[in-house]
């Protein structure tokens, strides 16, 4: 169970840079029959990208960091936090399953950093989860606002669907490392009677 939180964790931690670093948040969408396209624009957290018929492509990153609108900056702080916090949560698990694997003689100890991984996984989920729904929401949103001019009309990118994924698989490790943790404090105080009286 460890080791597989810690695989579901680490690819995890991968999932969130990735989806971090991705420029393919928002897609310009392609409506009305309109077949023949020679660019495609993306909008990332960090750059604006148009590729042209698929052989050229042009990135450049925001010019001002003052001027960006505040959901943008709020999700690019959320996932950098996001990216931090993922890389601890995999380290702890690390140390962890090695603390564990080195002192099965007392399964009390397993569960500071098992337990710290485990919360710090979910935590990490949920603050992916934040700005890749927001994000989601608002594309489809605009998408079926018959306000919104077609031009800047939008479909969901790479990036999110990168952020979905990553979220489960986080979720999924944290949940794994709580669960771990209160089977091993629950055979710890069946082993240890003392224990049970604290």
């Amino acid at each position: 169970l460890q080791i597989t939180g810690l695989i579901l964790g680490g690819m995890g931690m991968v999932g969130t840079l990735a989806a971090t670093v991705m420029p393919q948040w928002r897609v310009s969408a392609y409506i009305e029959g309109n077949i023949v396209v020679f660019e495609t624009i993306w909008e990332g957290l960090w750059m604006d990208c148009i590729s042209q018929m698929g052989l050229r492509l042009q990135c450049k990153l925001y010019d001002s960091f003052l001027a960006l609108p505040p959901p943008l900056e709020a999700f690019r702080a959320l996932m950098c936090i996001a990216v931090v916090l993922s890389v601890l949560s995999f380290l702890m698990a690390i140390v962890g399953v090695k603390y564990t694997q080195r002192t099965k003689e007392d399964p009390q100890g397993v569960s500071i950093f098992i337990l710290a991984a485990g919360v710090a996984f979910l935590l990490t989920g949920t603050l992916v989860l934040i700005p890749v729904s927001w994000t989601g929401g608002s594309i489809i949103r605009d998408f079926y606002d018959p306000e919104v001019p077609v031009p800047l009309k939008r479909e969901l990118g790479a990036a999110l669907f990168v952020g979905w994924g990553s979220t489960a698989l986080l979720l999924a490790a944290g949940a794994m490392y709580c669960h771990f943790w209160c089977w091993a404090d629950t055979a710890a105080k069946s082993s240890y009677p003392l224990l049970a009286q604290h």
